[in-house]
């Protein structure tokens, strides 16, 4: 049976200020480091979305105690080493390839076998890119011909790697990070530039990261084994959805909108140049830095005289989950 949506009126022109609900990379990437923390990590406009609610719901499984009332949460960390795992032990994760993916990177050192499911859309997304590499770590692990589930065993002596990412995975580049971080010794990772938040992350900790370009490729290394304390986080605000709210202002008549606090990390922002490119007059207003992310107040304004222009295919990675809108606009 057919649906049919009827929009009765228009929207009129407005002058407005919102905020947007929390970055959902940021928020699963706070819920994993703060597990391993030690001590009690507190987070405020933490996204409540299935991906995270995911990955809250797998670290209980894990032994981790979360507490979760509107978008503050509690997370109750044990350290690196402090999983507790069960027998025949399930992780769900959903609809989330960035939590799927990152917790195989968590759990290498697992004593006990680990099975990591999902939901029929996330079955058919190739995991042999995280698998892979994380085999060279010295440990058992095996997905069904490259696709979930994936069973983990873990690995008694487990090693550092070298890794060469070459398509510009920032999950399976962030997997392979937070598996050097049970690693003793020093992994080193060849990787083509992607968003950033693990090792902007790894810096904000104090952990033994450096990073460095070299002929458009970052050079990667990562000393293991080093424990961190509980930290705290006021999650920004997800430009993806900031994203709908900017396009929105840009083809109704006479208005300006403001989004407040909305994470500017430049490997998030190809929308905004790209509809710069198109003439859309957006303005980031009240830039600063948080904890290593760039952080911004977006002032976007009707604009009648956008452009159609060719888009740079290096912006790809920048704008992978707007180009729905970007089509819209033109």
């Amino acid at each position: 049976m057919s649906k049919t949506l009827i929009i009765k009126n228009k929207i009129k022109s407005f002058n407005k200020s919102i905020f947007v609900s929390g970055d959902k990379s940021i928020s699963i990437r706070w819920v994993l480091f703060s597990s391993i923390a030690e001590g009690i990590s507190t987070a405020k406009n933490l996204l409540i979305s299935e991906d995270v609610l995911a990955a809250i719901k797998s670290i209980r499984k894990l032994g981790i105690k979360v507490s979760l009332k509107n978008k503050k949460c509690r997370i109750y960390g044990k350290g690196i080493n402090g999983y507790k795992y069960k027998k025949n032990l399930i992780i769900n994760a959903g609809n989330s390839g960035t939590f799927g993916r990152l917790i195989l990177g968590l759990i290498i050192n697992t004593d006990k076998a680990v099975k990591l499911i999902g939901d029929k859309s996330l079955s058919k997304r190739d995991f042999s890119r995280v698998v892979n590499p994380l085999k060279n770590f010295g440990i058992n692990i095996r997905s069904n011909n490259g696709f979930l589930p994936v069973k983990i065993y873990g690995g008694e002596f487990l090693r550092p790697i070298y890794y060469e990412e070459n398509i510009g995975s920032a999950q399976c580049k962030s997997a392979v990070l937070l598996a050097a971080l049970n690693t003793p010794g020093i992994t080193k990772i060849k990787c083509k530039p992607s968003r950033n938040h693990t090792e902007l992350m790894f810096k904000f900790l104090k952990l033994n990261l450096n990073v460095q370009k070299k002929n458009k490729y970052d050079l990667i290394s990562v000393r293991g084994e080093k424990q961190y304390k509980n930290f705290n986080y006021k999650v920004p605000g997800d430009i993806s959805s900031a994203s709908f709210f900017i396009v929105l202002t840009l083809l109704s008549k006479n208005s300006k909108l403001i989004i407040k606090n909305i994470n500017v990390n430049t490997t998030r922002t190809g929308i905004i140049d790209i509809l710069k490119k198109m003439n859309a007059k957006i303005i980031l207003k009240n830039k600063r830095q948080y904890k290593g992310e760039q952080i911004s107040d977006i002032h976007v304004y009707s604009s009648n005289n956008l452009k159609s222009i060719k888009c740079p295919k290096d912006f790809n990675s920048r704008l992978i989950d707007e180009l729905p809108l970007i089509f819209l606009v033109c």
